[in-house]
């Protein structure tokens, strides 16, 4: 069945709303002008309604909703819109609609939907004829979205509802609405990234774990016991690695989801920068790296311990292995935004060091996914991750110029008390 021509029962009179009818009378010397062969009653065209889009206000002809609300123009809506009456003609094609199937809206209107928005499947297959809006089931309520190809071969992304006055009623009005792929394509790229760093992160530590487990299964004999020690510990470092991107990668599905938890109870945090620069100092990094600096009058912060230690961690390890000098580290007081004046209702922590800093263009993307700052190692995600935590805690972070000349990252951390206790 054609959606141009297919056409339900006629509809009660009663349901018809006011909308239908004429507008206030033109002023003197004005003849009211006719719609034109096809348009329905109570749509605008394009003469009418300038440049921009074209539909009959908040509700159609027949006075059904369009859904958009009160005084809400259907060309303020972020995605593109087309509503068809019952006849399979076009009332309304928003200003979005019209820049994504690249047609004036005024040249749509009181078309039939196959020809003012010719789609077609990935296999070539006429859409509205396969799907038949009017003529199928009548259990159906619409289509999911999907990817359909208009003319010329570009993609769109289509869903589609059957509006029905009564379940299993014919379809009074079909919504159909319209997104460009664009926002899908850099999700795809995004994800293929993701997946091409995560291998590439991943090769290298299990090459070397197969490595050495497979040598000291088939020569276990032949080796001393420094160099069976060595091995091993190799293996455990590279095992580590691994563990670590994983958590990574889970940290980042959290994040993305809205799903990281935050566990909130009372923190030390200039003794968590203790602990962290005490085990930099550890691991062979001299007493003079660091300075800390610790203001008075430092509240009682409420937040997840682990998450802070991550946070802490990530940016030492930055400061220490991208940076130079004396990598200092305060944390001072701060005034809560909206606070009482003077409420000391925050705590701020900086690190800065003295290397050659990030350039002004790359501030932007320090907190993106994959930006590294020297070819260093790394997975690019740590501060990504970073900056997911302190604003899971109702914070924010920060990149300058430190006064050394060095990078600069700022976190500021609420109190965080939990309303049971506040």
């Amino acid at each position: 069945m054609s959606v141009g021509t297919s056409r339900p029962a006629e509809t009660p009179a009663a349901l018809l709303s006011p909308i239908g009818e004429p507008g206030p009378a033109p002023g003197p010397g004005v003849s009211p002008a006719a719609p034109p062969p096809g348009v329905p009653d109570g749509a605008v065209t394009a003469s009418a309604a300038g440049p921009r889009a074209v539909c009959g206000g908040s509700r159609d002809r027949t006075g059904v909703d369009l859904g958009l609300g009160p005084g809400l123009d259907p060309d303020d809506l972020p995605d593109g819109l087309v509503v068809v009456d019952e006849g399979g003609r076009v009332i309304c094609f928003n200003a979005a609609a019209a820049r994504i199937a690249a047609v004036r809206a005024g040249d749509v209107i009181g078309r039939p939907l196959e020809k003012a928005l010719p789609l077609e499947d990935l296999k070539g297959r006429r859409w509205w004829a396969l799907t038949d809006p009017y003529g199928g089931l009548a259990t159906r309520v619409g289509q999911p979205e999907r990817n359909l190809l208009l003319p010329g071969g570009r993609e769109v992304l289509v869903s589609a509802r059957y509006v029905r006055e009564r379940p299993t009623g014919p379809v009074r009005r079909l919504v159909v609405t319209l997104r460009g792929t664009e926002a899908r394509r850099r999700t795809e790229r995004s994800h293929a990234e993701l997946i091409a760093t995560v291998a590439h992160e991943l090769r290298s530590p299990l090459t070397s774990v197969k490595g050495f487990t497979a040598t000291l299964l088939a020569k276990w004999e032949r080796f001393t016991d420094d160099q069976k020690r060595l091995m091993l510990e190799t293996v455990d470092a590279d095992a580590s690695r691994v563990t670590r991107l994983i958590a990574e990668l889970l940290d980042i599905s959290r994040i993305d989801s809205g799903r990281l938890e935050v566990r909130r109870q009372p923190v030390d945090i200039a003794a968590a920068v203790g602990r962290h620069v005490q085990a930099h100092m550890a691991s062979g990094q001299g007493s003079d790296r660091f300075f800390v600096r610790v203001r008075r009058g430092l509240p009682a912060l409420w937040a997840d311990p682990d998450k802070i230690d991550q946070v802490l961690g990530n940016l030492l390890e930055n400061a220490v292995r991208h940076g130079a000098g004396t990598v200092t580290i305060e944390v001072a007081p701060v005034a809560a935004t909206g606070g009482e004046s003077g409420a000391e209702r925050g705590t701020a922590v900086t690190v800065s060091d003295e290397g050659p800093g990030i350039p002004e263009e790359s501030m932007s993307r320090v907190f993106t996914r994959f930006w590294r700052g020297s070819k260093r190692g790394g997975t690019g995600l740590g501060l990504y991750i970073v900056k997911g935590i302190v604003e899971a805690h109702g914070g924010t972070i920060t990149v300058g110029r430190g006064p050394g000349g060095g990078a600069e990252f700022r976190f500021t951390l609420p109190v965080g008390v939990p309303a049971a206790l506040a």
